[in-house]
């Protein structure tokens, strides 16, 4: 079960390197305006804001990264909540998909966080 945290985990954090990615770099050239849906003019307007953006999903992967490097499950813990968050705050002000994208899956880390360490205690 741990393996399992630990890998749906990392796979948070490699699309969180891949938003990353996108809103930084990507924004305004052809794969950003189709992700997004955008005109160019659009996404020239926005593209400070993605940026920004994506310099904080930067910082969630990173935090991820250490939670695994480190073996630390309170660090993990820690950065999967506040994806959590981000995802249904954004699901409320943005778009409802980012609650699928981003929230649910962190949810589900947590829950086989929450699933390795109560075998983990019960052995």
């Amino acid at each position: 079960m741990k393996l399992l945290a630990n890998i749906m985990t990392a796979f948070i954090a490699l699309c969180h390197f891949g938003f990353l990615v996108l809103e930084m770099f990507l924004w305004t050239k052809p794969a950003g305006l189709k992700m997004f849906n955008m005109t160019p003019e659009m996404a020239e307007n926005t593209a400070v804001l993605a940026a920004n953006q994506g310099l904080y999903n930067g910082f969630l992967a990173a935090g991820l990264v250490w939670g695994l490097l480190s073996k630390r499950t309170d660090v993990k813990v820690f950065f999967l909540v506040c994806i959590v968050i981000a995802g249904v705050y954004g699901s409320q002000s943005a778009t409802q998909i980012i609650l699928f994208i981003q929230a649910l899956p962190a949810c589900i880390a947590l829950i086989l966080i929450w699933l390795s360490q109560r075998k983990q205690n019960s052995a």
